[in-house]
């Protein structure tokens, strides 16, 4: 049975705009693909764990060909496990709303957990790095407050779907539909905006 994990990195519910855009898509998808499963990984639910010192160093000896240490194999494991709950997807949503410029940091956290030698990437001298996540699809939904395209820089910079979706060519996906409603606060027009962007979103479903 196919498995759509749906990553959300918003903390805020049923005020979050992402999070509208992503039931919207969910919703169109799931009558679109009734047999597919869908699960939700809620990036700010307090369980992600640290990636501190111990496993730092086990991510550098596995990049050097070796093996973790007896001490640092337990946060290695640790890792691991969010890893494959990614990997064990056969599609992805990401909800990824602008956080001061880039995305929020529980995302960065997670994708630094996950993001390991041997795991998502791989890497010789001879041909730098090869994403090892290959023939999935991806579907991202990017919001922001204030930025928006093409806005003199007083209104922002993206460092938002810039890094993410370099973060996906890195990882190996080729196939990524974005949906984006940027800005959602400097707008007059503020409800029939959203009304469009949540059938830009639907529509998107469709074709996933």
């Amino acid at each position: 049975m196919t498995t759509l994990l749906h990553v959300s990195a918003s903390p805020r519910g049923a005020t979050s705009d992402s999070l509208a855009l992503a039931d919207a898509f969910l919703d169109t998808y799931r009558h679109a693909q009734p047999d597919v499963t869908v699960e939700h990984l809620d990036l700010f639910d307090g369980t992600l764990p640290t990636f501190g010192r111990l496993a730092a160093e086990a991510k550098m000896a596995a990049f050097g060909g070796g093996e973790p240490s007896a001490e640092q194999q337990d946060e290695w494991d640790t890792a691991r496990a969010v890893f494959d709950r990614f990997a064990a997807a056969d599609a992805y949503l990401f909800s990824v709303p602008m956080w001061n410029a880039g995305v929020p940091y529980v995302l960065k956290q997670w994708i630094d957990i996950i993001t390991q030698p041997g795991w998502l990437f791989g890497f010789t001298p001879q041909d730098g790095y090869t994403g090892l996540i290959s023939g999935k699809k991806a579907a991202v939904i990017y919001t922001s407050g204030v930025y928006s395209p093409g806005a003199p820089l007083a209104f922002g910079a993206d460092f938002h779907a810039a890094f993410f979706n370099d973060w996906l060519r890195f990882a190996g996906f080729t196939d990524v539909t974005e949906v984006h409603w940027q800005p959602t606060v400097l707008t007059a027009s503020r409800d029939t905006d959203k009304a469009a962007a949540l059938q830009r979103s639907a529509d998107a479903a469709k074709d996933f």
